[in-house]
């Protein structure tokens, strides 16, 4: 498998996380190639004082006989070049850098040049400065692939915890609506196609949290489980196996997750807060109903701590391993189809 690394914002964590998991990835049998910044890559390279040849590339055309002919060493697809590097620093020219590195990973994917896309952390701050009107990439590749609601998810192979998302980031006021416009029996049906086809599970067990306290006991605290999420696995249960509404605080403390597949929590931090408690170091961020393969590390850019030879890289090689056995299994499904 040859995997696309983008840079994510050159002032982060990615540039090191990228070069510290190249170290622990070169002699596993893939290819790896970084989309950014050859200068940023130097930088981070002789600031942290790693062991690693770097490649410098300029033509996409090339990269079959460059990488083909020194394994080694870790390619860098020149996207932007800027004139400094400041971690630590929220700026235009960063966020622009990130969003093109990610655009070009994307465009080697659907080429087919890479099998798989693996994202470093970005700053949407940054990004919106530059310019950019999706801050995300979930929302930047959906546009870029023209996919109206690619799926957030997110994954961990230690505790087997799958979480997916049916509003990704919303304001809370704004999510009971958004639930009432959305079509969660198409969600929920694309979300297990994508289970089959990505990660090779038969018959998903789906669970559904609920949006209110305690799943609104009844209706007694708001309607969305009785006039939304509920008729929905009505209509779908002959045909999927989802099950639910569940109060959340109750599911996740009894451990109850460990009997499905994957959950579907109805907000952002409903899913993500159990999530990252029981996988902060190894989760993966899973974009589903991509054309492409993209998986990224569950963390942000830490500004507060890039540069400093400090960050853990463990995510973002379970990204890349994520990413190589969801390539694998497309391939395996195309061939059965």
């Amino acid at each position: 498998m040859r995997i696309v690394w983008s840079i994510g914002d050159p002032h982060g964590i990615g540039p090191e996380i990228i070069l510290k998991s190249f170290l622990k990835l070169r002699d596993s049998g893939h290819t790896f190639l970084v989309s950014g910044s050859f200068s940023v890559m130097e930088y981070y390279r002789n600031k942290l004082g790693l062991p690693i040849t770097l490649t410098s590339l300029s033509d996409r055309s090339s990269i079959d006989s460059t990488i083909d002919t020194d394994i080694a060493a870790l390619t860098v697809l020149s996207i932007c070049e800027p004139e400094t590097t400041e971690p630590g620093i929220v700026s235009p020219g960063a966020g622009h850098i990130a969003m093109e590195s990610v655009r070009a990973g994307a465009e080697l994917c659907a080429t087919g040049i890479c099998q798989a896309l693996v994202t470093a952390p970005i700053h949407k701050e940054a990004v919106s400065l530059a310019g950019y009107a999706d801050t995300g990439h979930t929302g930047f590749l959906g546009k870029m692939f023209d996919v109206d609601s690619p799926c957030m998810m997110f994954a961990d192979r230690v505790s087997g915890l799958k979480v997916a998302l049916a509003t990704i980031h919303e304001p809370l006021e704004k999510v009971p609506g958004l639930l009432r416009e959305m079509d969660l029996d198409g969600f929920l049906m694309a979300l297990e196609a994508s289970l089959k086809q990505d990660f090779a599970l038969a018959q998903p067990r789906i669970a559904l949290l609920g949006l209110n306290p305690h799943a609104s006991d009844g209706g007694v605290m708001g309607r969305e489980e009785l006039e939304i999420i509920i008729p929905s696995i009505n209509r779908l249960s002959a045909n999927l196996r989802v099950e639910g509404p569940f109060a959340s605080d109750g599911f996740f403390g009894s451990g109850k997750y460990r009997n499905y597949d994957i959950i579907v929590a109805m907000y952002h931090d409903q899913g993500l807060l159990p999530f990252k408690l029981l996988a902060f170091d190894t989760g993966v961020n899973v974009t589903l109903g991509l054309p492409i393969v993209r998986t990224s590390p569950d963390h942000g850019t830490s500004f507060d701590i890039a540069g400093k030879g400090i960050a853990s890289e463990n995510s973002f090689i379970e990204s890349t391993l994520l990413a190589v056995t969801i390539a694998k299994n497309r391939q395996q499904s195309s061939l059965r189809t």
